[in-house]
């Protein structure tokens, strides 16, 4: 029997990764890079270092050392300036729900006064164990940030259900031996294919963790 959940939060708990993703179109403009937010959507889900990595590579840059830390402000204080996501339907209710027969987590790649701020607004009180881009070395694909948030909860990845929305996570999740459900909110659904489950929208992600809760 699974004892804890541990959640992606952009494009899971909250309809933010617009904002994100313009905010890292604005960012890498300062430094001369054109950046789709197509792009930023395929590689949601690393931290901010793996995204300067992943964009200044394509580019055919290196960034500076110093690079990764004004980029990550930048991009912080346009997002927190534009952002006006709200959390999908009924998710609230269902962590509440949750809360009650499961350990929960959020391991997300944005920064750690995002992911806080977006938590203590819209999901105050309910996690047990919080796991920010800042807070790994490698982010996802790799495994740390759902292996850290496990040994948060006290719990063994085996232990552990992961809700995804974004390849990276979905392979962070496989790596650090979790099952893992995924919902497509922004990208096609044959993106996530290595998840264990694959549901259709975010309304069979609510009926999913409600019979969780049911039966927990």
């Amino acid at each position: 029997m699974k004892k804890g959940i541990i959640f992606d939060v952009d494009g899971v708990l909250v309809d933010s990764m617009p904002y994100h993703a313009s905010a890292w179109v604005h960012a890498f403009a300062t430094v001369g890079i054109e950046v789709k937010e197509s792009e930023i959507y395929e590689i949601e889900g690393s931290n901010h270092v793996g995204v300067i990595d992943l964009i200044f590579k394509k580019a055919g840059k290196v960034p500076d050392p110093e690079l990764y830390g004004d980029l990550l402000l930048e991009k912080r204080s346009h997002f927190m300036e534009h952002n006006v996501s709200q959390p999908f339907d009924h998710m609230q209710e269902c962590l509440v729900d949750l809360k009650s027969k499961y350990k929960l987590a959020v391991a997300s790649g944005a920064d750690r006064t995002i992911v806080t701020s977006i938590m203590g607004k819209f999901y105050p009180n309910i996690f047990d164990a919080i796991v920010s881009g800042q807070d790994v070395k490698k982010g996802k694909p790799d495994p740390e940030p759902y292996l850290k948030a496990a040994g948060m909860l006290g719990l063994d990845a085996r232990d552990c259900i992961v809700i995804e929305n974004a390849p990276l996570g979905v392979l962070s999740a496989k790596n650090a031996g979790m099952y893992c459900v995924a919902v497509p909110t922004y990208l096609p659904s044959e993106k996530l294919k290595d998840a264990d489950l694959l549901l259709a929208d975010h309304a069979g992600l609510v009926e999913y963790l409600n019979k969780l809760a049911a039966n927990g």
